[in-house]
């Protein structure tokens, strides 16, 4: 026997629940955890739902496409974890958060690889046993570089990215072939201060609250469906390096936080924003 995540997004319309319901107790699955939501504003419903038993997948999904709304997204997953590749540059704090939890399993996630435009973080990556990929980007085109980046990427066939600091803007070819599928964590509490030096921009600006958002990556910069996001209280006593600090260790919380999110089937994307089953 297993578990099984089963998402469900659609047109609202009544009696989805009990359709729902029936298609599963009658492919003698039990419901352990059901969550729902309707976005009265779109007029859409959303569904995640955890089973336990032996489903006939292809069977199941066929026979709630027949009940549900047309344009209905069906999707089950066997719970498991899923894989990663995560993108650096120079930067090891998330990074370095990241593997220290994959080494612990203490991340739902397998770590295939990290790929960097610097080989400053290999020696330390390395440790971790884990390969690492340097392609620089320097005297190539744009084009070249995330060519090359595409496929060694892709070799490894990843569920998602992970843009940990990665400090290259990705154009939109590249994130039109991981649609939804690329994670950045941002140092600073969007849609504020957006770029680079967030701190230094925040410090110069005088602000009492900084922090760190985790989003999924679209082809506006920074501004793609916000997943998680942490404030952190700061005040005149903050130099810009202690707001360094202080911005880091919420970063890594906000993208660990985010990962696990996402990891358990538990954020859908719906135009710009997303819904999130804590």
């Amino acid at each position: 026997m297993e578990t099984h995540i089963l998402l469900i997004s659609c047109a609202d319309e009544k009696g989805l629940i009990s359709k729902i319901s029936t298609s599963i107790f009658a492919f003698n699955l039990n419901i352990i955890v059901m969550r729902e939501f309707v976005d009265p504003e779109t007029d859409s419903f959303f569904m995640r739902c955890e089973l336990f038993g032996e489903p006939d997948k292809p069977a199941l999904v066929a026979d709630l496409k027949q009940k549900l709304p047309k344009q209905a997204r069906i999707t089950l997953n066997q719970k498991q974890k899923k894989n990663l590749v995560v993108l650096a540059t120079k930067e090891y704090h998330c990074l370095s958060d990241l593997l220290t939890r994959f080494h612990f399993d203490e991340i739902n996630a397998n770590i295939l690889a990290v790929i960097s435009n610097h080989e400053f973080l290999k020696p330390y990556v390395e440790k971790f046993e884990v390969p690492f990929h340097f392609i620089s980007h320097e005297g190539k085109s744009k084009e070249t570089f995330e060519n090359q980046l595409t496929e060694q990427v892709t070799s490894y066939s990843p569920d998602f990215m992970v843009l940990a600091k990665f400090m290259r803007i990705l154009s939109p070819q590249f994130v039109s072939l991981f649609e939804n599928k690329i994670i950045n964590i941002h140092h600073s509490f969007l849609p504020a201060f957006v770029g680079a030096n967030p701190y230094k921009q925040a410090f110069q600006r005088g602000v009492k609250l900084i922090g760190a958002t985790a989003h999924f990556v679209n082809n506006n910069l920074d501004e793609g469906p916000i997943i998680s996001q942490k404030v952190l209280n700061v005040d005149h006593t903050f130099a810009v390096k202690t707001m360094v600090q202080a911005g880091h260790e919420v970063e890594r919380a906000v993208l660990v936080e985010a990962l696990n999110l996402v990891l358990e089937d538990r954020v859908f994307v719906t135009g710009n924003k997303t819904i999130v089953f804590a």
